[in-house]
């Protein structure tokens, strides 16, 4: 709330509560005033019973309820004494009243007792009266000071209200734009209040705080000039290629390496709208691509092969948005971008040179590997000779050793063909069936062995997708592996095929333990097993399912429902 709005509140309830005050004590004193005359009752009950008590002595001499009627109301009387010889007054009456009842005739007796009412009646009447203007007094001085109190109040509050909430408002509004001003880097800014109050001295305050920052500004342009200085020379010297730019697309700076790898001069692209330079140079134009995108969109890193160096190297390209929070401010501003083009050639040839290792070592452990299940497979021909059941058991040892060899062998190539690029996908016109048909024969031991059912829901035989049917059948293979691998024994595998618009969707489901979910989105990272596990693998094959179907432009994708089974999922193009 402001200031203004603030004081217009509170001397405004202020001006509502001191009249709310004086008619409320208006109010009390009215209310003091028919108290007072509740307290006079006493004095007329007295005259009441004085009344009463002449009437009844008039008729004692020939009624005999007249003595009665006169010492009831005599009783009331004694009850009733309030004022200074009131009692007195009472007593003389009782003590002729008394002397009465014995001689009824008598005049002289009846005579005193009218003379004792007659005073009692007179200290009541002058008890009234007197009572009566003191209270009138009282209540008459109460109203008037209350009523100059309440008007003096009215006229305080009316020249707050009127005058209070301008003289503080406005001095705050100009000071706080000149405060903007000198935020601005406006260091010439002043502020003038003519007033010899607490604003005038503010002024003042402020005046030579901004006289002291505007030669400050001046002394350190030097200082700021050789840090500008400093900054050029370290991204000028780094050897990773660096480019700057504004909030308006335009270049701050570049560093050596960045001008030397994109072919340009300094005075060609310094101060140069970048878009503008990408127009005839391919390389900024591949850098820039990203930049406009909106930023959810953006790539945060991706790499690039550029000819420098005088060979073919490898840089992985970062634009990092530059963001600040203004002096004073809460919210950020964006005031431009760097672009850091790291140089990974180093690391990509140590890459490369694994790959080809991997390669061949893979290659290489093929012969020995198929040697290995040949001489197995001799040994396990009856005409070579019998083995005892414990001979039986170290074949079917090395027999599954040797296939597990040879899956393993077989990963790694896949691997090695990913990594070097040179994977061949095949896309021609596949049938579904036969790939379905490949995956359950390649895995009818091992369903048989756990006695699990493989049930299939397929659609038209004779429908075509747009595939690499050796690449899907492997990846159906492993899929349904997996499947039969993790499911309990006698349980049932799914394998589903739909058509989903202009596209067919595999899918894999088994009945197995499921996966956690803090794992389901790694499990198609390379060598990663969920810890835990008991189960045999490389971590290896759901990466190069993955690598296959998305190099045939497809999708894959795993759901899963801890303690109730995993779906494992994939979708290709059709042909129309």
């Amino acid at each position: 709330m402001r200031i203004k709005a603030k004081l217009n509140f509170g001397v405004g309830a202020l001006f509502l509560l001191i009249l709310a005050l004086a008619l409320i004590s208006s109010w009390y004193v009215n209310q003091l005033k028919k108290d007072t005359n509740n307290i006079l009752v006493a004095n007329y009950k007295t005259l009441q019973y004085a009344r009463n008590m002449l009437l009844a002595l008039e008729d004692v001499a020939k009624d005999e309820t007249a003595i009665n009627t006169f010492q009831e109301n005599l009783n009331l009387q004694k009850q009733n004494v309030t004022e200074i010889g009131e009692t007195e007054a009472t007593n003389l009456i009782d003590k002729h009243f008394n002397t009465l009842k014995n001689e009824p005739t008598n005049a002289s007796i009846n005579s005193f007792i009218r003379r004792d009412i007659t005073e009692l009646m007179r200290l009541n009447m002058e008890a009234i009266n007197r009572k009566s203007s003191i209270a009138d007094d009282t209540a008459q001085k109460a109203i008037v000071i209350i009523s100059v109190t309440g008007t003096l109040c009215f006229l305080i509050a009316f020249t707050l209200l009127v005058n209070l909430p301008a003289s503080i408002a406005n001095p705050i509004k100009e000071l706080t734009e000149s405060i903007k001003e000198i935020a601005s880097q406006n260091y010439k800014k002043r502020v003038h209040f003519e007033s010899h109050n607490e604003f005038g001295d503010l002024a003042k305050s402020f005046n030579t705080m901004a006289q002291k920052l505007e030669e400050y500004s001046e002394s350190k342009l030097d200082k700021i000039l050789k840090g500008k200085k400093r900054i050029e020379t370290l991204i000028d010297n780094l050897h990773d290629p660096v480019i700057g730019i504004d909030e308006n697309k335009k270049v701050l700076f570049a560093n050596e390496e960045a001008l030397t790898i994109c072919g340009l001069k300094k005075q060609d692209f310094i101060g140069k709208q970048i878009q503008d330079i990408a127009v005839a140079n391919d390389l900024i134009r591949s850098i820039i691509k990203d930049i406009f995108v909106p930023k959810d969109d953006k790539v945060k890193s991706e790499q690039l092969k550029i000819y420098a160096d005088g060979r073919e190297s490898y840089f992985e390209k970062e634009v990092v948005d530059i963001n600040i929070f203004p002096t004073g401010e809460a919210d950020s501003e964006f005031i431009g971008q760097v672009i850091l083009l790291r140089n990974i050639t180093p690391f990509k040839e140590l890459d490369l040179a694994k790959t080809n290792f991997m390669g061949t070592v893979s290659h290489e452990f093929k012969t020995p590997i198929s040697s290995m299940q040949l001489g197995i497979q001799i040994l396990e021909n009856e005409k070579t000779g019998d083995l005892n059941e414990e001979q039986k058991l170290l074949i079917n040892g090395i027999k599954d050793d040797a296939d597990r060899l040879l899956r393993i062998t077989g990963e790694l190539l896949n691997i090695t063909q990913v990594e070097s690029g040179t994977i061949q996908i095949n896309m021609t016109h596949s049938e579904i069936n036969p790939m379905i048909d490949y995956a359950i024969n390649a895995n009818k031991v091992a369903a048989e062995h756990k006695n699990i059912k493989i049930d299939v829901s397929k659609i038209d035989d004779d429908f075509i997708i747009a595939a690499d049917s050796e690449k899907t059948a492997w990846v159906l293979t492993n899929l349904l592996s997996n499947a039969i691998r993790y499911s309990y024994d006698n349980a049932t595998v799914n394998i589903k095929v739909e058509k989903i618009e202009n596209q067919v969707k595999f899918s894999v489901t088994d009945t197995g333990q499921g996966i956690q979910p803090q794992f389901l989105h790694k499990i198609f990272e390379r060598y990663f097993r969920i810890p835990g596990t008991k189960k045999e693998g490389t971590g290896l094959g759901l990466s190069i399912s993955k690598d296959f179907i998305e190099a045939q432009g497809g999708k894959i994708w795993a759901e899963s429902e801890y303690g109730a089974g995993s779906t494992f999922s994939f979708t290709l193009n059709n042909f129309a």
